[in-house]
């Protein structure tokens, strides 16, 4: 890259993200003066502005980078961990959600309080923030950071080492992404995040059409034809025992590896619990599902083209690396004055992640660690500047932690994904069982939860590092074991040693809680596009020529759609006025 071409990216890049700055700092004056404001926007979060923070909290530059080399290097089949969500949210929109804002949470440690007792609410507090803060947060810096050098070669620029110019692109990201978090609270996040997810859906749609034009020599059509006939095992979603991602993890631990993420984890829930109604709420969810469902397209269809027009990483001209697939497609395809804007949303996507977990992990500490220490202590009751003020030093503190952190990645002997892999298995599904069963019993009792959460933990761990090689499952297949046996114990300890009294819910209802009359025909054909495209990326659709069964079943799910909106079109006075 010439120093014209440089000075092109980074002026264009920094235009874009000043103008993210800008239109977040005008929608959030006055907002965040209150601990409402700060931690939960006020509750006053529309579903437009939900769905684009889930979808930019969720896709970062692991999924852009990592995604793209699975599909380059296997096939379709890891798209399970983005388009199997969509099972998630329809559960947070119907199950999860109407609880949560009934009960008016800020985090969901304060539900299991309510639900449970105190130590299970400090439990689950420790486990996110030694996950958020040893592995989640650098994790984010670390792999957006390695985006940023993969593409730009900044060792080269910068004329400096390799580790050296990681450090200093961690600080860089790190620091400017925590302007958000520190200064702005949770709707500054939520605002930037929805700009730069408009701006990650023009990069996701351009990238694939582009890239068919290269395939086709110029001719996008002609690209296609040659993506749909070449090398079709390339498009199977169907995930052999060898692929990255087996078919059958889909019905196993990969719904509690998702219900976990889109349920239970405070950094992802938070901006669901600010909505402004249980309507806009499930909007936003649902939303969010209907993106998940273009993954494949934006953040994998790159990754097959990349294999057309490269070959594969083990011919003479393929990549040394299945990770270079995606950097490779977007230096050699984007236009210099375009650059810049990918540059943008890119980071973007990382300041999104990392900034919602500084905002997350402020909010735990605050309202779940601190606050309640000074109440058991008899000290004055604070006020909403002095909780701001110490969330913003507490965000400015693991900020600086993580900065620590995240070079150190660069040695796990194992890599990125494998730590957050093993770690993250530690606390996720305890989390789950625990809030589930929280949500459907009144009789089980608080020891209950707390002996899950340390025989999870051990039991995890001599799986994984003890008898891996003796005990040979899928990580995912071990995830739903541990569930189904976590959650039996509890329901055995609650039939055996019942709590007396049970369980008794408050609801406040903060917000308005009529549920939005679309939810449930919009649920119905989310999950008939998640269906659809399965059958598409398959043997029965594109892979190896389309099968006879493919029109047929396909035609089955357009009329289950009609029905389904039809009876509801039926049972209400219009559709329209629900919008």
């Amino acid at each position: 890259m010439t120093s014209y071409e440089l000075t092109m990216t980074l002026v264009s890049g920094l235009f874009f993200m000043l103008l993210v700055a800008w239109i977040s700092y005008r929608q959030t004056r006055g907002v965040t003066e209150t601990q409402e404001g700060y931690f939960l926007a006020g509750r006053g979060l529309s579903a437009v502005f939900i769905a684009g923070s889930l979808l930019l909290t969720n896709l970062s530059a692991e999924q852009l980078i990592g995604l793209n080399g699975s599909a380059y290097g296997f096939n379709l089949s890891s798209m399970g961990w983005e388009v199997t969500a969509a099972f998630a949210t329809i559960c947070m929109a119907f199950v999860f959600l109407p609880r949560y804002l009934a009960g008016a949470f800020t985090t969901l440690p304060e539900f299991l309080n309510q639900r449970f007792d105190n130590d299970v609410r400090r439990l689950s507090v420790l486990l996110f923030l030694l996950g958020y803060g040893l592995v989640t947060i650098p994790s984010v810096l670390y792999s957006g950071s390695i985006a940023v050098l993969q593409l730009f070669d900044l060792p080269l620029l910068l004329n400096m080492s390799y580790s050296s110019a990681l450090v200093v692109t961690i600080v860089a990201i790190g620091a400017t992404g925590a302007l958000y978090a520190v200064f702005g609270g949770l709707r500054a996040v939520a605002v930037s995040d929805t700009l730069n997810g408009a701006g990650l859906l023009i990069v996701g749609i351009a990238i694939p059409w582009l890239g068919l034009s290269a395939l086709g020599e110029g001719s996008v059509d002609l690209g296609v034809t040659r993506l749909l006939s070449e090398h079709t095992e390339k498009l199977n979603a169907i995930g052999s025992e060898t692929d990255p991602t087996p078919f059958a993890t889909l019905f196993t631990g990969m719904i509690f590896a998702n219900l976990f993420y889109w349920c239970t984890n405070q950094y992802v829930i938070q901006r669901i619990l600010a909505a402004k109604s249980l309507a806009e709420g499930q909007k936003g969810v649902l939303l969010s599902g209907y993106f998940k469902v273009l993954v494949p397209f934006i953040m994998m269809l790159p990754g097959v083209i990349a294999f057309h027009l490269y070959g594969g990483s083990d011919s003479a001209t393929g990549l040394s690396s299945i990770d270079l697939a995606y950097p490779r497609l977007i230096r050699d395809l984007l236009p210099v004055y375009a650059l810049g804007f990918f540059l943008a949303v890119l980071l973007g996507a990382v300041f999104s992640s990392f900034n919602s977990l500084l905002n997350s992990a402020a909010t735990l500490f605050c309202v779940d660690i601190y606050l309640p220490y000074r109440a058991v202590r008899g000290a004055a009751a604070l006020d909403d500047k002095q909780v701001v003020g110490i969330a913003r030093r507490v965000s400015v503190v693991i900020a600086l932690f993580s900065f620590v952190v995240a070079p150190m990645l660069q040695f796990a002997p194992d890599g990125l994904w494998q730590v957050i892999r093993v770690f993250t298995g530690f606390y996720n599904i305890p989390m789950v069982a625990i809030v589930l069963v929280g949500l459907f019993t009144r009789r089980v009792p608080a020891f209950a939860a707390k002996w899950v959460i340390i025989l999870h933990i051990t039991a995890y761990g001599l799986l994984q590092f003890v008898f891996e090689e003796q005990i040979p499952l899928h990580f995912l297949h071990l995830y739903a074991i541990l569930f189904c046996s976590e959650v039996a114990m509890m329901l055995f300890v609650g039939y055996r040693w019942p709590r007396q009294p049970t369980a008794a819910y408050i609801h406040p209802e903060a917000v308005d809680m009529q549920p939005w009359p679309l939810a449930m025909p919009c649920a119905a054909t989310l999950m008939s596009c998640v269906i659809g495209l399965y059958l598409t990326l398959s043997p029965i659709g594109l892979v190896g020529g389309v099968s006879r069964a493919y029109v047929p079943l396909m035609c089955v799910l357009l009329a289950i759609n009609i029905v389904v909106w039809w009876r509801f079109s039926r049972s209400t006075t219009g559709v329209e006025e629900h919008f």
